[in-house]
């Protein structure tokens, strides 16, 4: 039976809804506090991967657009043990990306992080919030899946863990692609070394050089669904790892300002609200998962 645009759009719109109340409702059972996003900022997360500057002037300041709420996320862990965040980024990533299917330049990631969290405790609540999730979009959605033609099977925890350099062993510098195309279920990669990612991710005392963070990936091809770990939160530590990866202090300096007042050791994640309604739906494209989307280097739209 054909499906038309509208009524498909419809279809991943409702299931996209409950995606966002089935994961509000489990992280509030389990104790967490949604706190509104940061959109405008003296300091966001660097990356460690290209996009375009999202600089604005913010009366006579150079302000960056949100490209992800962690660097926020730890502040506020002084005030609430348990945060998270319906959070809209801004990623202008490089052209060429747009045929991958899954990079967006404006997308909502849900952000949360646990203070005094390991990154085993936060593997456990990401296996329990997407469970959640897929069940009660199964439950509330049953009727949108079938005609969506997509039968969404709830994987078994605990989820298999597979370290980086095995991933890259088996499938080259860059797997995630391939990776994800060998899975039947979610899986997670973990000990990502130091240079591959950003300086607040936090290096094991006991292994120097490996971190102690993670990466969920979507079976089917979908990869990447969330990233996060452990977090660096010492002074001295953050400015080493400025050293290294060759950061200027000077552009975080009100983050340096916080940490210097002092952040508890935290752990977190973030994961793309669009990417996992592409999974969820099936989708072909990440743009498909929103109205108003925009696609790296098309311009023009509303």
């Amino acid at each position: 039976m054909h499906i038309s645009t509208a009524s498909k759009r419809l279809c991943v719109l409702a299931i996209k809804s409950e995606i966002m109340r089935s994961a509000g409702t489990y992280l509030r059972e389990q104790g967490f506090i949604e706190i509104l996003p940061v959109i405008l900022s003296p300091v966001t997360d660097p990356l460690h991967h290209e996009t375009y500057g999202g600089a604005i002037d913010y009366y006579g300041r150079p302000y960056q657009l949100t490209k992800s709420m962690i660097l926020h996320k730890q502040i506020a862990l002084r005030t609430a043990p348990k945060i998270f965040c319906f959070s809209p980024n801004v990623r202008m990533e490089p052209e060429e990306r747009a045929s991958l299917g899954r990079y967006l330049a404006e997308f909502v990631q849900l952000d949360l992080e646990v203070r005094d969290g390991t990154r085993d405790e936060l593997i456990e609540i990401g296996e329990d919030l997407l469970l959640a999730i897929l069940r009660g979009v199964k439950e509330h959605c049953s009727e949108k899946l079938e005609i969506l033609k997509r039968d969404l099977a709830i994987p078994k925890r605990p989820f298999r863990r597979i370290t980086y350099q095995e991933a890259k062993q088996q499938f080259g510098e860059k797997f995630d692609d391939a990776l994800s195309k060998s899975l039947a279920a979610p899986s997670w990669v973990i000990d990502f070394p130091r240079e591959v990612r950003e300086f607040y991710d936090r290096e094991d005392t006991s292994r120097p050089g490996t971190l102690l963070d993670m990466d969920l990936i979507y079976p089917e091809g979908y990869a990447e669904a969330l990233s996060g770990g452990e977090r660096e939160h010492t002074l001295s530590r953050i400015l080493r790892r400025f050293e290294q990866d060759g950061i200027d202090p000077q552009r975080f300096s009100e983050y340096i300002k916080a940490v210097e007042e002092g952040i508890p050791p935290s752990a977190g994640f973030g994961i793309g609200i669009e990417r996992l309604t592409r999974y969820i739906c099936g989708l072909d494209h990440v743009k498909e998962a929103r109205l108003f989307a925009k696609v790296p280097g098309a311009v023009g739209s509303i």
